[in-house]
């Protein structure tokens, strides 16, 4: 049969015969897989389940579940911490001297928890404290005592002050040498043993008490000073050269 003229050829798509006579069909050329457009591969219906949301702090603390630990171990710190801001609030509002007493003590235990990590620091400044304290008791003591015995005498009280300055010169020289032979808190408590004993002997002797404390206190940093200890290890080495020149030499018969 022969194609009428006027009919378009139509392309012959592969795998289909045609028709002779018929009209011919558009041929469909295969896209490369670059060029196809992306389809979805998951199906519109199924979308992402959403996550629950995180409860807040507050209500996870009122909640008090056993398994949240965070909440269980926040609710006693809160009930200890609001129970010792009103007693510390209640004991400061009493009075003045009771206020600076509060202020002291806070600041006191700031102090220690900062310097937690420095043994020997600590030890130094706890024994300076306990020794300020002995020697003021032990110069009131003794100043009381004179002024029962003799309503004329003068009491100055300056032998407190001399006994605090002491203290502080015995933490200070402990800290000042950059090479410390042996621990710096040791020394310190040396010193203020020394100190304490001085004090006891003022009591009796005031014009003795000063000067006894001065005296062992410097002699308690020169003993345990690097300087001290470098002349004790000159004179022993010197000591022994000089047994060892002896042994060499010959007896005379």
């Amino acid at each position: 049969m022969s194609r009428t003229p006027g009919n378009a050829r139509t392309p012959r798509t592969p795998g289909t015969s045609r028709t002779p006579g018929g009209p011919r069909t558009p041929r469909t050329t295969p896209q490369p897989a670059a060029d196809r457009p992306d389809t979805p591969t998951t199906p519109a219906s199924t979308a992402p389940a959403s996550t629950a949301p995180a409860l807040p702090l507050l209500r996870r603390f009122l909640r008090q579940e056993k398994s949240d630990a965070w909440a269980v171990r926040l609710l006693p710190r809160v009930v200890f911490g609001v129970a010792a801001l009103y007693t510390v609030i209640t004991l400061a509002s009493q009075s003045g001297s009771s206020f600076f007493a509060v202020v002291t003590a806070l600041l006191l235990g700031l102090a220690l928890w900062l310097l937690r990590h420095r043994t020997q620091l600590l030890l130094a400044i706890g024994v300076s404290i306990l020794a300020i304290a002995f020697t003021g008791y032990f110069s009131a003591v003794g100043d009381a005592a004179r002024t029962s015995e003799d309503a004329g005498a003068t009491v100055t009280g300056a032998a407190a002050f001399g006994y605090w300055a002491l203290a502080g010169m015995a933490l200070l020289g402990a800290w000042m040498v950059k090479e410390h032979p042996g621990r710096r808190g040791i020394t310190v408590v040396l010193a203020d043993v020394i100190l304490v004993i001085a004090s006891v002997v003022g009591m009796f002797l005031p014009e003795a008490g000063v000067p006894l404390g001065f005296l062992g206190v410097l002699g308690v940093l020169a003993m345990r000073g690097s300087s001290v200890k470098a002349v004790a290890g000159r004179a022993r080495q010197a000591l022994g050269r000089l047994r060892t020149h002896k042994a060499s030499d010959p007896t005379d018969s």
